[in-house]
């Protein structure tokens, strides 16, 4: 069973986070240990692993969108202006969606400009 889960484990090659706790330990009984790894955590596995590896703990962190970067005042200024010249456009053409999105957008850029000055 364990040569089954081994094989399985090393064809994928998915992370190590993402691995059973059956499959962190067939890995790490192929590295020298000082401690048993029956008794280890996923977390203590998977910390052991990269450490024997010499692999580096990357945090994975929240992807930011454009809109939630901070920005300074002048440059949101300017998306206004160039979102309420669309806005004119749209209604001009009588595309009433494209005019409720501009609006939505201009009005959520003004109240991040408030925020920045405020900050």
């Amino acid at each position: 069973m364990a040569e089954e889960i081994k094989k399985k484990g090393h064809s994928e090659e998915k992370p190590l986070e993402k691995m059973t706790v059956k499959e962190l330990k067939v890995i790490a009984l192929e590295f020298p240990r000082t401690t048993s790894v029956h008794d280890m955590k996923k977390e203590e596995l998977i910390a052991f692993i990269k450490d024997a590896k010499g692999l580096k703990d990357e945090e994975k962190g929240k992807k930011i969108k454009d809109s939630e970067k901070i920005k300074t005042k002048l440059d949101m200024k300017a998306k206004i202006r160039h979102f309420k010249e669309e806005r004119i456009e749209a209604q001009e053409k009588k595309d009433k969606k494209r005019v409720a999105f501009l609006r939505r957008r201009i009005s959520r850029l003004k109240k991040q400009t408030r925020r920045v000055v405020q900050a």
